[in-house]
């Protein structure tokens, strides 16, 4: 593709696009008013996503996705014969589509090499001063990001369209997560099951797929006695995953014994989607940079998010009553490193004070009840 730069695109002659976002759950979900910007400006439009397979629970129900297409990490251990044909099968189907329009919201050659495939007559990425003539003439449009200044990936990626000249209105950014009715019937139950009152409970996240990102147990169980000291019960959940339980245990094993009786541990139990309908019934939410933070914030649940070593500016809580806690005395953060020198521990998260985390909760939860 030896496309010229060009200006913004006559959306008029463009009957199909697909938007291509190969990251984790948090950041796939962040590309969602994407796909309501851009079929607000081109009703006629079908809008199609491509994401990891994993990922595909943060877009499924979206209303303004046609189709939703993936891939699976797990085909290259499936043997090389299996890993083939699955992906000639995903690039047939993406080629059965004939997008007019490629928009690559990350720099994963896979996206890249995939446009090249497709060949439809505009394509958008991010520009990167370190590209070769390869990524040069993949695309026919590349967006910029500020080189100085913090921008949350919500406006990052609308970038994109905005570089093919198609600018979001401030009612279309917001995240859209739909969990479905099925998700909505086992939130229903589950609370029902456990004694909580949709509205009348606080969930606690504390776990990570990043370690480093987490405030330490012995903290979090103070905040949770102090929650239910208040007279909230509290939902705590977690990933099925063996380090987030191993996190959940110590959390619950440091609380006081009046506050246990007060919480019902959840982790593991649910899927993505009944998650997302399980935090869409919090009073509040409290955890950390996460991509379950992120679901609370497209469910419209108030949250308060502790930030470390990442940045609140690109990664907070987006369109959602919040507050953040960070350390401001730790100069070096947001550094992006996986802990203090690299060591898994990151000392600006870690020595957060309960107080403060506790104060903004019960501040935002006092400010959100006025609002209501």
């Amino acid at each position: 593709m030896t496309s010229p730069l060009q200006d913004a695109v006559d959306l008029t002659g463009v009957r199909r696009a697909l938007i291509i976002k190969l990251r984790h759950h948090g950041d796939v979900l962040l590309t969602s008013p994407v796909f309501t910007v851009l079929k607000r400006a081109a009703p006629h439009l079908e809008v199609d996503a491509l994401v990891y397979q994993e990922t595909a629970p943060m877009l499924r129900n979206h209303p303004d996705i046609a189709q939703l297409h993936t891939i699976d990490r797990e085909w290259k251990r499936q043997g090389l014969r299996k890993q083939l044909l699955a992906e000639w099968q995903l690039v047939r189907a993406l080629r059965g589509r004939r997008y007019d329009l490629a928009v690559h919201l990350t720099e994963h050659p896979r996206g890249a090499t995939l446009t090249r495939v497709l060949r439809p007559r505009y394509s958008v990425a991010r520009e990167r001063s370190d590209a070769g003539r390869w990524w040069r003439h993949t695309f026919t449009h590349f967006y910029r990001l500020p080189r100085a200044t913090p921008r949350h990936t919500v406006e990052t990626n609308l970038d994109a369209l905005r570089r093919i000249g198609v600018y979001p209105a401030p009612g279309d950014k917001a995240l859209v997560l739909v969990p479905g009715p099925a998700a909505e019937r086992t939130a229903d139950e589950t609370l029902q099951a456990n004694g909580l009152v949709p509205g009348a409970f606080i969930q606690c996240h504390p776990g990570s797929r990043w370690l480093f990102k987490c405030w330490p147990a012995i903290r979090t169980a103070a905040l949770l006695d102090r929650i239910v000291a208040a007279g909230h019960p509290i939902a705590i959940t977690g990933a099925p995953d063996e380090r987030e339980r191993v996190l959940v245990a110590a959390v619950l094993d440091a609380t006081a014994v009046e506050t246990r009786k007060r919480i019902v541990d959840l982790t593991g139990r649910f899927s993505l989607a009944e998650l997302a309908a399980l935090t869409g019934r919090a009073r509040a939410f409290v955890g950390v940079d996460s991509a379950p933070m992120h679901i609370a914030a497209a469910m419209g649940t108030p949250t308060v998010a502790l930030f470390g070593p990442s940045g609140e500016k690109e990664w907070g809580p987006w369109m959602v009553p919040n507050r953040v806690i960070v350390a401001d005395e730790f100069s070096c953060r947001p550094c992006g490193i996986d802990g203090c020198g690299g060591g898994k521990v990151s000392e600006c998260l870690t020595t957060l004070p309960v107080d403060r985390v506790a104060k903004a909760l019960f501040d935002l939860m006092a400010h959100t009840a006025e609002r209501d």
